[in-house]
């Protein structure tokens, strides 16, 4: 057995990250597709004030912070729905709010500082526990049930909300039901990477894999693909070189991004060049054949 795999903290810590390493990039897709990259960003705001909420009742931060984020996007898409006011002025509310919260509230709990957060903002998975674990796996079952199963409603939704409409789908509340997804996926994502840059896995999977994926499933393949290489490459690599596990997953992502967007130039030339010569030898093929 690899050194890494003894420890018990480092076999939780990599179910973790492949859990999240999943789940991130099945709602991610469907963020990127409706140009809500930064959604993500603006629940772990409001997530950090469940956070908060969970100090100062001394109970499970990670359900806490479920509950609140969970209604933070549900009210997003609300108020983005009513028309009052645009989806980022929406999103920019939950960013400074949400952040301002958590740092009042966690300061009025019994002995807590910002400190306190710490391991919620930049991730701490060496230290994720048993009852993490279990929230981790509840969470990451419900996100992916809804975004497999469910995969072509909310693909048609993210697409052209007026032709979802047509069709007879009910828009709000698959965008309702989308919302409380990203919430879901955000609290388990915190403990891996952090609140603050857990829209970084949700969304440079994505990015990635559709530098050289044509379709909807080669795209998620390639981003599920991206999301576990670098949620597990980077806990290993923090394990080995003691540096912020958080930070080192993203930068992992960042760089399989650098790396398909360099391969992306050559093979769109190389698609192009095999179209090109396949266009002339259907030429004569479509003359016989009319001649015939």
């Amino acid at each position: 057995m690899p050194e890494f795999l003894e420890p018990a903290f480092m076999q939780r810590a990599l179910l973790a990250a492949l859990l999240i390493g999943v789940a991130a990039p099945s709602v991610g897709i469907f963020l990127v597709q409706r140009r809500q990259a930064l959604m993500g960003d603006g629940i772990g705001h409001v997530a950090l004030t469940g956070v908060a909420l969970g100090f100062l009742f001394s109970a499970n931060p990670v359900w806490m912070a479920v509950l609140v984020s969970v209604t933070g996007g549900v009210l997003m898409e609300l108020i983005r729905y009513s028309g009052k006011a645009r989806g980022d002025v929406a999103l920019a509310m939950m960013f400074y709010g949400g952040m301002a919260g958590g740092v009042m509230i966690v300061n009025l709990a019994p002995g807590g500082t910002t400190a306190n957060l710490t391991s919620y903002l930049w991730g701490s998975i060496t230290t994720v526990s048993s009852s993490d674990i279990s929230a981790i796996v509840i969470l990451a079952t419900v996100v992916l049930l809804i975004t497999f199963g469910l995969r072509r409603q909310l693909f048609s939704v993210c697409q052209d909300e007026e032709f979802a409409r047509v069709t007879g789908l009910p828009v709000r509340l698959l965008n309702l039901l989308l919302a409380v997804t990203a919430a879901a996926t955000v609290t388990v994502a915190m403990r891996v990477v952090g609140l603050l840059l857990v829209s970084a896995l949700m969304v440079i999977p994505v990015v990635a894999a559709q530098q050289t994926a044509r379709s909807y499933a080669a795209t998620l393949a390639g981003a599920v693909a991206f999301g576990v290489t670098a949620a597990l490459s980077g806990t290993v690599t923090s394990y080995y070189a003691d540096v912020p596990p958080g930070a080192t997953i993203v930068l992992i992502a960042m760089g399989l991004f650098a790396l398909t967007a360099l391969l992306a130039t050559p093979l769109a030339r190389r698609r192009a060049r095999r179209a090109a010569a396949a266009a002339p030898s259907r030429g004569p093929a479509a003359a016989t054949a009319a001649a015939g």
